[in-house]
């Protein structure tokens, strides 16, 4: 090879770019591959974004109870007589056999009923009042809270129908005579007051009166005075029914009934209809008092 072959060549290798030297290069596996502007911005949106968690913090674990709200050490009110309100987390109306009824606050402290104004428990709000026209105390239930406060006291007694000249219809069985059935009665007694006052039968005459400065509630009452008339009514015609089968079917000697004994059952079924609408509109008219008295 001459001279001129071996300068010739020296300067075609030096005139190569470096740029295409180092693509034909082979990659080193230290140096990762760059991604594109749109790829990276792709790559990034994939991956979930991580808040810092504040130090200090508890992080909350899979089925642990971190998340729950602190225990509850006082949930129910017991207001005495003397001003002074105590708070328990369990309130407990014992009534032994023998003995006077009390509360039982939190299994340890005892109160007597005649202690009491008003206490909680599981069942809902009580207070200890007098009924009308009684000087005995009796504890009553709150069923609805406002300027006419609902209350009501459940009793549960034992009823001896005993011998019955009706037999069937009123636990008894047998016609004409029969002996009555006995049994457990459960019967709900219904009171109010307005303003915190003094307690009253819940009745459309006294409720008229606790609402006569109301124009919509005393409307309200007007309409259930008028399903109270029908209602009487009704009672009154079936009755009147009843008695003219009988005197017609044994009149003459005659053992067949007298179509008017079928018509009176019917007649019976106008007062279960409007007593329903009766009892109605009278809450619909504590209802309306109330709300307006709120605003």
């Amino acid at each position: 090879m001459s001279l001129r072959s071996i300068i010739l060549g020296l300067l075609v290798l030096a005139s190569t770019p470096v740029a295409v030297l180092a693509q034909n290069a082979p990659r080193q596996l230290n140096t990762l591959p760059s991604l594109p502007d749109s790829a990276r911005q792709r790559e990034q949106n994939k991956q979930p974004t991580q808040t810092a968690t504040p130090a200090g913090a508890q992080t909350p674990q899979s089925g642990g109870l971190t998340t729950l709200p602190p225990v509850e050490t006082t949930r129910f009110r017991v207001g005495l007589k003397s001003g002074q309100e105590l708070r328990a987390l369990d309130v407990e109306v014992k009534e032994p056999f023998l003995g006077k009824s009390y509360l039982l606050l939190d299994g340890q402290q005892r109160l007597e009923l005649s202690q009491i104004r008003y206490y909680e428990d599981e069942s809902g709000f009580y207070v200890r009042t007098n009924l009308p026209g009684s000087a005995r105390e009796t504890t009553l239930r709150r069923d609805r809270a406002g300027r006419i406060s609902l209350y009501s006291m459940t009793r549960t007694q034992y009823v001896n129908n005993g011998y019955s000249p009706y037999g069937y219809g009123r636990g008894g069985y047998g016609y004409p005579y029969g002996f009555g059935g006995g049994g457990y009665r459960t019967t709900k007694t219904e009171y109010f007051s307005k303003d915190n006052g003094p307690v009253q039968d819940l009745n459309l005459r006294n409720l008229s009166v606790a609402t006569r400065d109301n124009a919509g509630a005393q409307s309200m009452l007007n309409e259930a005075r008028r399903y109270r008339t029908v209602t009487t009514l009704s009672y009154l015609g079936a009755g009147a029914l009843t008695v003219a089968g009988l005197v017609s079917s044994f009149n003459g000697g005659s053992r067949s009934i007298s179509p008017l004994i079928y018509a009176a059952p019917v007649l019976l079924i106008v007062p279960l209809v409007f007593q329903g609408k009766q009892q109605q509109n009278i809450k619909q008219a504590i209802n309306l008092y109330n709300a307006q008295a709120t605003r």
